[in-house]
């Protein structure tokens, strides 16, 4: 065997892995009906590659090949320890009983999707939703998604396992929602992108501000959500990240510290993104099936297009929260709101207003509402009132960037004394 040939097809295999093993996973784990046994199909199928491909040749369909010698390994594992694990023998009997499986890419699509719903389904808590969704259908390898969520590898690993005999003891299913069931199971999916997006695009706590990352699995994740199941709230989580993401450039200084959106460098926002989102939420707006994550989204297209903090259509940003805060009631949007009131009528007004929301209780330890507080009375001038505000903020801040903003807010009210 030429060994220029085999570093090739080494390389190749390389390649398919990267691009193509979840897709194979996907289809192994609805032919075996377990994820443990088809994760081990699936290295079975790789490492057989290795060894066949340099000789035999690359197949016109890798995938397919994949797919069926991953079956085959997997039954044949299966085959040899039936003969001592009558659980295993009952297992074989079921996969002997069915039909030879179509291996075409509109079947090996579908099963993509099938695994995001069964790795988001509703019965499993939402920690074990995320951690199985960067797992088997992103291919983070347990100890990357436990270091992006500050977990100890062995809690991280422990929470997959349950979860997985979730799915296998609760007889959840490996498939595509009914037409009824879609909406609500389809929620489910886009809160966990979305929760996942969120601690890349804000990390919760850490010396970073973002984990770049989780933003992309996020991404990549939404990308395959819309390009498989287009719906007008899937087109809108996808538009909303993307157009969240293209500021990351400017939201950090060279040193790593936090800045704000009025002063950030707008130049340095990625405009491919930015026209791509704006797309998106115009295809999302014109479906009149319009949800919170298409709303979100379209705020975030006005703050996009817009080339400054003072050039931002801040009447138009009020009146799509209006819309939002119908659609989605909830403590935090009114404090968006309120910010978004207090540059469109002045600081003085978005006071009153987020006194009002601290004042419900809902969002006391809710720092970004007492950060918010701090600005306008900032902004007033009420000095003491802003450096209260700040020292709660403080208090309640779990990130070093934005503890160090905090820092600087007091240290200059400190200056003004």
């Amino acid at each position: 065997m030429n060994e220029d040939n085999a570093a090739h097809v080494r390389d190749r295999v390389d390649a398919i892995y990267r691009s193509d093993s979840r897709r194979v996973l996907a289809t192994l784990i609805r032919l075996l009906g377990d994820f443990d046994l088809a994760e081990e199909a699936l290295h079975d199928a790789f490492a057989t590659a290795v060894e066949q491909w340099p000789g035999k040749g690359i197949p016109s369909n890798p995938s397919a090949w994949l797919i069926s010698t991953g079956r085959f390994k997997a039954v044949d594992r299966l085959r040899k320890s039936a003969r001592f694990e009558s659980a295993d023998g009952e297992v074989l009997d079921r996969l002997q009983a069915r039909e030879t499986p179509d291996h075409g890419e509109e079947g090996v699509e579908d099963d993509r999707l099938r695994l995001i719903f069964t790795c988001c389904h509703p019965a499993l808590s939402a920690d074990a939703q995320i951690a199985l969704t960067l797992r088997e259908v992103c291919g983070l390898t347990t100890e990357e998604v436990a270091r992006a969520f500050l977990t100890p590898a062995s809690t991280l690993a422990q929470r997959i396992v349950r979860a997985k005999s979730k799915i296998r003891d609760a007889g959840i299913p490996y498939e595509i929602p009914s037409l009824s069931d879609l909406p609500d199971r389809l929620d489910s999916v886009l809160h966990v992108i979305y929760l996942v997006f969120n601690e890349g695009y804000l990390a919760s706590a850490g010396p970073e501000l973002t984990r770049e990352s989780l933003s992309a699995e996020a991404i990549r994740l939404g990308r395959l959500l819309v390009e498989l199941l287009p719906e007008p709230e899937a087109m809108g989580l996808l538009a909303l990240m993307l157009l969240h993401e293209a500021r990351r450039a400017g939201r950090t200084s060279s040193v790593g510290d936090l800045i704000l959106l009025e002063d950030q460098d707008r130049s340095l926002w990625n405009r491919e993104q930015i026209q791509e989102g704006v797309t998106l939420v115009e295809r999302a707006l014109t479906s009149r099936r319009i949800g919170p994550y298409s709303l979100q989204a379209a705020i975030a297209a006005v703050h996009a297009e817009a080339p400054d903090t003072a050039s931002t259509d801040w009447a138009q940003i009020v009146a799509l929260y209006d819309v939002l805060l119908k659609a989605e009631p909830s403590a935090v949007i009114e404090l968006n709101r309120a910010a978004a009131i207090a540059m469109r009528d002045g600081p003085e007004t978005g006071l009153q207003l987020i006194d009002k929301i601290l004042a419900t209780g809902e969002l006391v330890d809710y720092y970004p509402a007492h950060a918010a507080r701090g600005e306008l009375c900032r902004r007033l001038g009420r000095v003491s009132d802003a450096r209260a505000a700040y020292t709660r903020t403080l208090a309640l801040v779990t990130q070093e960037p934005e503890r160090r903003f905090l820092e600087r807010r007091l240290m200059e009210l400190d200056s003004r004394r």
